[in-house]
């Protein structure tokens, strides 16, 4: 066997897999019971109602703003800043009865009768209830398929020991991603959700590639235990690991300060979602194929009939 140990890192990551049991537990308890007591900041594309975006030259005070609408009946409005402090976003709920068009026309006028500046509307963006109640439905179903997809695919690659590791990883990411956004109410839109579907595709390539080598390490290397082979594959992806996710975080935060507020969301969630899957293919999706008790007697291919010793393949 060649020498795999002289230029591979000997890091005991394995060992800590209880330390980050404990950690994952607590993060997900908090996330759920955010999610149960505060919910999510869901966006205009899941709640429905009319949004529009103002400027100012100057920098606007959102006091005075939301004691304008308030007079014209649009209390329940949420004004706040967007990008910067001449920008304002008005989100009001949608309303049986009156158009959003007339809406958006009756704040506009009120607004501008209330400064002597000229302001400018930057964008309007109508959402029917019936439609944010589909997109949210359809939402959850897109992730619901989603992992339960991905649990067949690693289940017909894969001994069924990881299938159960890598979907417990993808629903730790996910969670712990949605727990997040309730836990500091950063807005949840369409974009969001995108960026969670594409954190379970990241995260799961990442737990693939580290799932290749673990049970490559079971069918070569014969004198190590099945903690000690599964350490040993975390060390030789390290590398791999550390590229991939330090390139894909230099993306990530450009789009984050640089992208504007639109785009402010995605990358917050595929930031999450990088440095989540990340962790938990090392420390949730082995751990847990380990202590479902995976041993090398499960990887090793049968015998075929009819075939020497000496011509089965070197394991």
């Amino acid at each position: 066997m060649r020498r795999i140990f002289d230029t591979t890192p000997t890091f005991d990551f394995i060992s800590k897999r209880k330390l980050a049991l404990f950690l994952s537990l607590f993060l997900i308890v908090l996330s759920i019971g955010s999610l149960a007591t505060r919910g999510l900041n869901l966006g205009l594309d899941f709640t429905g109602g009319t949004l529009i975006e103002v400027g100012y030259p100057q920098a606007a005070e959102l006091s005075e703003i939301r004691a304008t609408l308030a007079e014209i009946g649009y209390g329940d409005a949420v004004v706040q800043h967007f990008g910067s402090a001449r920008e304002v976003l008005i989100r009001i709920p949608p309303r049986e009865g009156v158009a959003s068009a007339d809406q958006s026309e009756a704040i506009y006028a009120a607004l501008q009768e209330a400064t002597e500046f000229e302001i400018e509307r930057r964008r309007q963006e109508f959402v029917g209830p019936q439609v944010g109640e589909e997109l949210t439905e359809d939402g959850g179903l897109a992730m619901l398929y989603a992992l339960g997809l991905i649990l067949i695919y690693v289940s017909l690659r894969f001994e069924y020991r990881f299938s159960v590791g890598a979907v417990a990883a993808l629903f730790h990411d996910v969670i712990i991603t949605l727990g997040l956004f309730s836990l500091f109410q950063w807005e949840f839109n369409l974009t969001v959700l995108a960026a969670i579907l594409a954190v379970i595709g990241y995260s799961l390539n990442d737990t693939i590639v580290l799932f290749d080598r673990i049970r490559e390490n079971f069918r070569t290397v014969r004198k190590l235990e099945p903690p000690e082979i599964m350490n040993l594959a975390v060390n030789q992806v390290l590398s791999r690991t550390i590229i991939t996710s330090t390139t894909t975080l230099l993306v990530l935060l450009s789009l984050l300060f640089l992208g504007g507020e639109l785009m402010r969301g995605f990358a917050i969630a595929l930031t999450i979602g990088v440095l989540i899957g990340t962790y938990s293919s090392i420390f949730v999706a082995g751990p847990i194929t380990l202590a479902l008790g995976v041993s090398r007697a499960d990887l090793i291919p049968p015998k075929k009939e009819g075939v020497e010793e000496e011509e089965q393949p070197r394991l």
